[in-house]
């Protein structure tokens, strides 16, 4: 089945946030690891390793305008219930325990805010 524009044109959107993360998180000492990281269990967006030693798991929300509300709000229980289950998985095929952490960067009109520890 074929994209619409509109499907189209939010993965270029999501894509454009996900670069801007990387870019922010690599400027703060962050080694990227995974983009786009595919499990069972759903994908996460960014796999990264912060300076001080944790795998940070970050989901990116990326809009043009508010109009829907901010970005960071549309990461809902689920989707942070997902994430836990992908790290999870990243833990077990790691073969050991990790510190972990999951962060949300939410991005607006191109302007970033980075949110560390953003759930459990």
């Amino acid at each position: 089945m074929q994209n619409s524009p509109k499907d189209l044109r939010n993965k270029i959107l999501g894509r454009k946030g996900e670069t801007l993360t990387c870019k922010y998180l690599k400027r703060h000492g962050y080694k990227i690891l995974r983009r786009n990281y595919t499990t069972p269990f759903g994908e996460a967006d960014i796999v990264a390793q912060s300076r001080d030693g944790y795998i940070c798991f970050v989901e990116v929300k990326t809009r043009e305008t508010d109009a829907f509300g901010l970005p960071a709000e549309a990461v809902t229980r689920e989707k942070q219930r997902r994430y836990r289950m992908i790290a999870n998985f990243y833990c077990r095929t790691e073969g050991r325990e990790l510190a972990v952490r999951f962060d949300v960067a939410s991005v607006l009109g191109g302007d970033l805010e980075y949110y560390e520890n953003a759930f459990i």
